[in-house]
């Protein structure tokens, strides 16, 4: 199974077996848990269940932008947007990163960050100046209720009562309130009137709620909070536009466009943020699509229910499979879950009691709470764990009981996702090419200048948008020269890969290929048989002597497998391949769990479908000949980074959000000057955690590895560091960096060492366009931004690294957080790009550099497959690849 299909499943593991039963805690019905409110009524709490539950738990990188990978910066915008009404404590995320001023650390850059090497260009951005903002000083009040109302609506309604006092021009997110004037009081005590259901006369009755106002402090024109209103101000608009929330964004869904042939519906929508940027204060813009699929889970059971009608299957066990770890979206609140379990022994008609005592039904409570009409009423109820937060990990969630008749499904299934046809027609819709994206948000913007509503309420604030895209210059940079054996060659610019100069000579440094396997089921003998004579071919052209393998029949089971891998290893097996009749996840699995653990051997997998076509059969034969060249200890090409005695290192999380195991850090680091062999070692951390803390640890192997290879300790090290969240940036500095630091000292003494480290975003919501011929195109290969879009309180540029053949490039941000090799911005930049060449499992120019897809491969291979740490022989291999 090739790395880009392993990938595919990110987020939800493909052809997932049913997880074991477990017990669910307390469970509450949507919006019960909150003890929400409806205008006009008091939202009841509800309690635990009757009876105990037992339900089933969850059992590339370069390209443009596609339907499945959610931006970073696209959800870091949602949150701005969608202006948490839980309990703030000081700035979100996002803010509390603005203020941490980094480059005020580093002497050698605080007078400019911009670099000067490479061809000038002019670019085009998707950001919207702000013309005009409020220059005035705002007034940050906290807002408290009595008794305490947890609903966002309601408690707005209560607070806006008192208009008269409070003025139209106000900003309030659920907990605290901007206004552009001083209350006469420092503390106001106001009374509401809420209107409330009597249980017992089944009537409407008033109550009053005491409304208590408290002045926080002034807030600046140029304070970083208000940043955070502004962005809760366009929430506001997008509502005025008749943008329907889904979840935590924004979407159109009266211009929803169905593909009936696969029985899917697309809502376009526009994801925003407002930011200070280093001259101005912008409008980020992008479109954004939500894709559901027109069925509800109901609809899904009843399906499977008919399929397997007297086939004697497990029905229960199928729609687990199906269910189990996917997102549904209930339109009585706008809001999606995930599913973590299916309570076979609950319906709707099953009684819970609410936070009063009262007892009632799910569908008496649906149809009071949301006018939600439930008709059959022995269907099975889903249960959703709740929204997963890694600031959260430690809190328990309650379990919430959704009615599947009311839970559309959304995204793809695996049977989608392998359906040409189907991925063909979703690019169409999802996949814009830059005139289009360009047009979308220009009519995007028109419709907010005219929109008469919207005007009014930007004009109470004082605020007006430029309609045209923010320009700038930016700067492309040289190719990069491959080395591949005794050859140097330089690759086409506009296509950013060298995959026929890669098969075409010697690769750089080879491993012969003398005692390996081959395992087959009986009826992929023929393609086991095909890829052996492929691989005899196609090696020779690139210098690797290979001798034939020891072919070994196999049933098709994951104990099979092993049987006989017991039975044939030893310890001169250099590598296993293993044919597969499918891609079933449970099987790859248990393959690469006893050969990374057990029986530690590299090995290759490789679904027997893939090697039936002979017009790509010798193609598929070249790339896991390389592979495999790669995870013996060989090595495909190099460049040159211009750094002498220097070590990379590459840090990334994997957080298996679907089973809700541990997360799993990857660290990788190179132990030799050509970046051509790796150390690597897992962390395993609590469900959610995202700062390593057993970075010392994995440091030091990886030093007196190098160490063990050079005869000298590395002069610098420079750290590239993948999957940090918003808000973490502190935590970083005060956390990974100094266990860096602690573990340099105490391994180099008295000798000088020189550290760098640089946060990558890969999951953004910026773009970058150039213009030709009057047409807005994707930027070249080599385009750095290092201006107009870059903060002036951080050393940070993108880079558009990867080139595509369809829709938008989406380029990678780059932070530069810590830096005592005192790289300029041109070293810094150039040695990025370079480090985007140096990935062995594609012979072109990735997003991300090198060490850092190592280390995000090998924390998905261990999260999502053998969940355990790997066998120390192979640590000093890429066995993840």
């Amino acid at each position: 199974m090739s790395g880009r299909a392993r990938t595919r499943a990110r987020g939800r593991a493909r052809g997932r077996t049913p997880p074991k039963p477990a017990t669910p805690g307390p469970s509450v019905a949507p919006g019960a848990a909150a003890a929400t409110q409806q205008p006009g009524q008091i939202q009841p709490r509800l309690q635990q269940l009757p009876e105990e539950s037992h339900a089933a738990e969850p059992g590339q990188l370069r390209g443009a932008e596609g339907p499945s990978q959610p931006s970073e910066e696209l959800q870091l915008s949602a949150r701005l947007q969608a202006a948490t009404l839980k309990p703030l404590k000081g700035c979100g995320g996002v803010f509390q990163d603005l203020v941490v001023n980094t480059r005020q650390c580093l002497e050698h850059v605080r007078e400019s960050t911009a670099g000067s090497q490479g061809k000038m260009v002019k670019l085009f951005a998707n950001h919207f100046r702000v013309v005009s903002q409020p220059q005035w000083i705002a007034y940050k009040y906290n807002v408290d209720y009595m008794p305490d109302i947890e609903n966002g609506n309601v408690r707005e309604s209560l607070l806006f009562q008192h208009e008269a006092l409070l003025g139209k021009c106000r900003i309030f997110d659920g907990h605290s309130l901007l206004l552009s004037h001083r209350l006469p009081k420092p503390k106001m005590e106001l009374v509401s009137k809420l209107k409330d259901k009597d249980k017992d006369k089944d009537k409407d009755e008033e109550k009053l709620v005491k409304v208590t106002i408290d002045f926080i402090r002034e807030l600046t024109p140029t304070s970083p909070d208000r940043l955070r209103y502004y962005n809760i101000l366009f929430r506001k608009i997008l509502k005025i536009m008749k943008f329907r929330q889904v979840g935590r964004n924004y979407y159109n869904d009266m211009k929803r466009e169905a593909i009936w042939q696969h029985k899917l519906e697309v809502w376009p929508g526009y994801i925003t943020s407002i930011l200070q940027y280093e001259n101005a204060m912008t409008l980020c813009a992008d479109v954004n699509h939500k894709l559901l699929r027109m069925e509800t889970a109901y609809d899904l059971i009843m399906r499977i229910c008919e399929d397997t009608k007297n086939k004697n299957l497990d029905v229960k066990k199928l729609v687990s499979k199906e269910l189990v770890g996917s997102i549904v979206f209930t339109k009585f609140n706008n809001k999606t879950y995930r599913v973590d379990a299916i309570n076979w022994k609950e319906t709707p008609e099953s009684v819970f009691k609410k936070s009063d005592g009262t007892k009632i039904t799910f569908v008496e409570y649906y149809k009071k709470q949301y006018k939600a009409q439930v008709t059959v009423l022995n269907q099975p109820l889903l249960i959703s764990k709740g929204k997963w937060k890694k600031s959260q990990q430690d809190t328990p969630h309650e379990p919430i009981f959704l009615v599947p008749e009311l839970c559309h499904l959304t995204g793809l299934t695996d049977t989608m996702r392998k359906d040409y046809g189907v991925m063909r027609d979703l690019a169409a819709h999802m996949r814009l090419e830059p005139e289009k994206r360009q047009l979308k948000l220009e009519e995007f913007m028109k419709t907010i200048q005219e929109n008469k509503t919207v005007q009014k309420e930007l004009q109470h604030w004082n605020f007006q948008f430029d309609t045209n895209f923010l320009s700038f210059s930016g700067r492309v940079l040289k190719e990069v020269r491959i080395f591949q054996g005794k050859r140097t060659f330089e690759y086409h610019p506009q296509f950013a890969e060298w995959s026929r100069e890669t098969r075409s000579g010697p690769l750089l440094n080879v491993k012969s290929l003398d005692n390996w396997l081959i395992l087959y089921t009986k009826r992929n003998y023929g393609a086991a048989l095909s890829l052996m004579q492929s691989l005899r071919r196609v090696t020779p052209t690139m210098g690797i002597a290979m001798r034939d393998a020891k072919m070994l029949e196999v049933s098709d089971t994951v104990k099979s497998y092993v049987t006989v891998l017991e039975k044939h290893d030893s310890s001169n097996t250099q590598m296993v391949v293993c044919v597969l009749s499918s891609d079933r996840k449970e099987m790859y699995d248990g393959i690469k769990k006893y050969l990374c653990v057990n029986c530690p051997i590299p090995s290759q997998c490789v679904v027997a479908r893939t090697l039936d076509k002979p017009q790509t059969l010798m193609t598929i034969a070249t790339k896991i000949a390389q592979q495999m060249n790669c995870k013996m200890g060989g090595a495909l090409w190099k460049v040159q980074t211009g750094l002498q005695n220097a070590m990379f290192i590459g840090i990334d999380c994997f957080h298996d959000i679907v089973n809700r195991r541990k997360s799993i850090a990857g660290f990788v680091a190179s132990v030799n000057e050509d970046l051509t062999e790796w150390f690597s070692r897992c962390v395993f951390q609590e469900s959610g955690q995202e700062l390593v803390n057993g970075l010392k640890a994995c440091l030091q192997e990886a030093l007196n590895l190098w160490y063990e290879r050079n005869s000298v300790l590395p002069y610098s090290i420079i750290v590239y560091r993948d999957g940090v969240g918003d808000g973490q940036l502190q935590a970083l500095i005060d956390c990974e960096i100094p266990q860096i630091v602690s573990s340099l000292k105490s391994i180099f003494k008295s000798q000088n060492f020189k550290l760098t480290f640089i946060v990558v975003k890969k999951r953004i919501n910026t773009r970058f366009f150039v213009e030709s011929q009057g047409i807005l195109q994707n930027p070249p290969s080599g385009t750095v931004v290092d201006v107009a879009v870059t903060r002036r309180e951080w050393y940070d540029f993108f880079i558009v690294s990867q080139s595509v053949k369809e829709g938008t490039v989406t380029p990678t941000h780059y932070n530069v957080i810590h830096d005592t090799v005192r790289l300029s911005p041109d070293a810094v930049q150039c040695l990025t790009y370079r480090l985007c060449h140096m990935y062995y499992n594609l012979p072109g120019i990735i997003r991300v550099p090198a060490p850092c897809h190592y280390a995000h491969k090998l924390a998905y291979l261990v999260g999502q497959s053998i969940h355990q740490e790997p066998h120390q022989s192979l640590s000093n291999r890429l066995f993840y690849l």
